[in-house]
């Protein structure tokens, strides 16, 4: 793997020469996404389609959920695959308001774990070929990580198959909340207590058959084990855990939690055979600083100042080689990964970039971690692969379908209607 030689470097890291330290906060003029784009009338334009967009497309998403919860009681399977098109369409809403009002460059590499899994399309837009089931896991560097990540989804088909972990406050979002709640998504109170039933309830009926096939759902299971997005509070958390532990604080992300992956990847491991990591870093963050407090919605959508590259770095590790039985080595594991991430992003401060595999393996295939091999394959590195967020812009229209159906029906109905009354009046 082309980050083998991360493991044997865990030293702290002194900041570079000419970067900006931890209390030099970088100056208003000198925002790293650039000027800003839009004066203000052009802001409050773009606020308001933003917002009329983005209700009406998640109150027709909302509806369209409503409108499914009969096929619960008729066909769990035909409802489960239902609400997996509601969430295909909120993928797509995310992806298209990305695309539309914050566009920027996303630079993507990996090491030769993920060889052959990533290409760039004629048209420019990204290819991601990781298997139908995988537990996935980054670091947590600003609110929008889940929104890359889920668009990574849809450039892999599965942005209806996405299950995130959350914060519990977040279920309680109006419109949003109930609508994660019909995806299936598994929300936190950051209680073992009632943490543990909730998280078994929902990975067995990921790891359950559909009634009417052998096979296992499509699922891709993403998980922040910082448990929060990088912050001062974050910050200050992890620094008095770590003084707790008598061991260094990382530098540029958050130091994990190991309960709730563990208790993930041992639930899923006779079903999933690997734990895909993303690691994430957005371009500009001056070190010491955090991106929360720099990307705002207001800069990033408003002002027109996103950054000017997000980048990836994607791994792979079989489920089946981790120590998932020893709850002490698990943490070391996990931890050592985690300080491999640390060591990357100082990289990308220092170089602007991650590093990149470019190399060809002509052996066969690994297959999806549980035995299927695929054979006679030629796995090529992608190097670096520079795109953008993008979706067809046709596909937004799948939103509005089931309601357009809906409409529909119901005018048919009406003239039926009408019809039949007109003749029994005589």
């Amino acid at each position: 793997m082309a980050t083998d030689g991360l493991k044997q470097r865990h030293m702290p890291i002194p900041p570079p020469a000419g970067l900006p330290s931890a209390d030099a906060p970088a100056a208003p003029s000198n925002h790293p996404g650039g000027a800003v784009k839009h004066g203000g009338v052009a802001q409050v334009m773009r606020m308001f389609l933003i917002a009329a967009y983005f209700f009406e497309c998640t109150f027709s998403i909302a509806l369209t959920q409503f409108l499914g919860i009969p096929l619960y009681f008729l066909n769990r399977d035909f409802y489960y695959a239902y609400m997996a098109r509601t969430k295909e369409s909120f993928g797509l809403l995310v992806t298209t308001m990305t695309q539309w009002w914050s566009p920027t460059v996303v630079r993507i590499s990996g090491d030769a774990s993920v060889r052959g899994q990533l290409r760039l399309r004629k048209d420019g837009r990204l290819e991601c070929q990781f298997p139908e089931r995988i537990v996935l896991i980054a670091n947590h560097q600003l609110y929008s990580d889940w929104l890359y990540l889920w668009w990574i989804s849809y450039t892999n088909g599965m942005h209806g198959h996405i299950y995130i972990i959350l914060k519990e406050s977040l279920k309680y979002v109006p419109l949003l909340g109930p609508g994660m709640l019909f995806y299936g998504f598994i929300f936190l109170a950051r209680n073992w207590v009632k943490d543990e039933p909730r998280f078994r309830h929902r990975l067995r009926k990921l790891s359950t058959p559909a009634a009417h096939s052998p096979s296992l759902k499509p699922m891709w299971l993403l998980i922040f084990p910082e448990g929060t997005n990088m912050s001062s509070n974050g910050r200050a958390a992890s620094a008095k855990w770590a003084e707790k532990q008598s061991m260094p604080d990382l530098h540029h992300s958050l130091l994990p939690r190991s309960t709730g992956l563990l208790y993930c990847l041992k639930e899923l491991r006779e079903t999933v055979g690997w734990l895909y990591d993303c690691t994430v870093a957005y371009e500009g963050i001056p070190r010491g600083e955090y991106g929360q407090d720099i990307f705002t919605l207001r800069s990033t959508y408003f002002q027109g100042r996103p950054p000017k590259s997000v980048n990836m770095y994607w791994r792979r590790f079989a489920i089946s080689s981790i120590p998932l039985d020893d709850i002490k080595a698990f943490e070391q594991w996990l931890l050592a990964r985690w300080r491999e991430k640390d060591e990357l992003l100082e990289m990308y401060v220092q170089n602007g970039r991650f590093p990149a595999d470019d190399g060809i393996d002509a052996s066969s295939g690994d297959g999806d971690g549980m035995g299927r091999i695929e054979v006679n394959s030629v796995k090529r590195g992608a190097g670096y692969i520079e795109t953008e967020v993008k979706a067809n812009w046709w596909e937004v229209s799948r939103i509005f379908v089931v309601l357009a159906s809906f409409a529909l029906l119901a005018i048919i109905m009406s003239r039926i209607w009408d019809w039949a009354s007109r003749i029994l009046a005589g």
